[in-house]
């Protein structure tokens, strides 16, 4: 069978697009990018209020759910660093929000223009639903419009959530029919539910502040976000990532000094440092009565410190049609974490969100994205040049 093509890049969101960026220049490779929807990166597009948050300013593997072999090898061929100055070479010059978060300026379409110009000596075939891949070396790809063929395959054909634009677990499927093991995608970076004892904070929907969330080992500090389902905003954005079920603690007021509070002659709700609907909402959840700081007693007192160490556990989350992101994926152990290339199928790569590594909110799972995306590219073409 003739061979279509060197490499064919299942997927045109981020990771899908900076692999195919990468080959910018490397003209010995005849390189196809197939895409189910009319144009590229349209989670890209919208994400970040449509200004896309790129990385942060702190990227490390600490801030992923994944194996930290794999997501710091990425994140050492491809740092922040790199991707900054990748986009800057661009003409993108990313903005600083909240001290952390790298936005671009005007919209997302600063990077997508960006990504796009640089995969012009790709082919983009787009409006190509994905069904399948078969056989290996060549690889034939089977869409509802056609068939093509290529010696490597790179699937990027991100996650589960954002089904309305047209997001899927073909990814998943295709990993499973060369029997890989995969972990099921399941909804991250995304609110979670309440069991009827917290149906207080239905109540206080539109109210948020900063808090401290412990979940497990992990602890996260950002805004909480009280919403009608539950709760949410980017502390629980991120939290979720981690939660599976059981409890979780919420620490209300982080900065808080409680011995101090004690001494207080105000009431407690003038006296706490939070929103005034909140302190009566919790007052009465903990069955407390709204009186000065320094006439509390020790029963009471006790009661009070909850604000600092709530205990809850979630009923569940705001489900995939809510997630910014899905955790699970193909197994690390599946993937040599030196080019993304498959262990057991030569010439098959799987980048960004198909692969198990989730990163919290904050922009690093573009960076996953990116970065995964250098490092495949570079193995194919290192490969090509030996």
């Amino acid at each position: 069978m003739k061979i279509n093509y060197d490499v064919l890049i299942l997927g045109a969101g981020a990771s899908g697009l900076m692999c195919a960026a990468q080959s910018y220049e490397k003209t010995f490779l005849k390189i196809a990018l197939i895409e189910g929807n009319s144009r590229p990166a349209l989670k890209l597009k919208a994400s970040g209020g449509g200004k896309c948050n790129l990385t942060n300013v702190e990227v490390d593997a600490s801030h992923f759910l994944g194996n930290e072999s794999l997501v710091s090898n990425a994140l050492s061929a491809f740092s922040k660093e790199a991707l900054l100055n990748y986009f800057h070479s661009g003409g993108l010059r990313p903005v600083i929000r909240k001290e952390r978060y790298y936005f671009c300026p005007k919209s997302s379409d600063e990077v997508i223009s960006i990504l796009v110009g640089r995969s012009s000596g790709c082919e983009m075939l787009f409006g190509h639903k994905i069904l399948s891949v078969e056989g290996s070396s060549p690889f034939v790809v089977t869409t509802d419009k056609g068939k093509f063929s290529a010696s490597n395959i790179v699937v990027a054909t991100g996650g589960a959530s954002y089904k309305e634009l047209g997001a899927s677990d073909i990814g998943l499927q295709i990993a499973q029919s060369y029997g890989h093991k995969i972990i099921p995608f399941a909804p991250a970076l995304v609110g979670l539910t309440l069991q009827p004892k917290e149906f207080w904070m239905k109540e206080l929907s539109g109210i948020s502040f900063p808090v401290r969330i412990r979940v497990g080992q992990k602890i996260l500090d950002e805004d909480l976000l009280f919403a009608h389902k539950g709760i949410s905003g980017p502390v629980v954005l991120s939290a979720s990532l981690y939660w599976h079920k059981g409890e979780i603690k919420l620490d209300f007021c982080p900065d808080l000094e409680l011995e101090e509070l004690f001494k207080e002659k105000k009431l407690l709700s003038t006296a706490l440092p939070l929103p005034k609907r909140f302190i009566k909402a919790f007052l009465e959840a903990i069955a407390l009565e709204d009186k000065p700081c320094n006439r509390l007693s020790l029963e009471e007192r006790a009661k009070v410190s909850k604000i600092q160490n709530y205990t809850m556990a979630p009923s569940g989350t705001f489900g995939l049609t809510k997630a910014e992101v899905c955790r699970g994926g193909v197994a690390h152990e599946e993937i040599d974490p030196l080019t993304m290339e498959s262990r057991t199928v030569k010439g098959l790569y799987f980048i960004g969100e198909t692969v198990d590594v989730t990163g919290e909110l904050g922009g690093y799972n573009f960076q996953w994205a990116f970065s995964s995306a250098v490092v495949c590219m570079r193995g194919i073409i290192n490969n090509y040049l030996k």
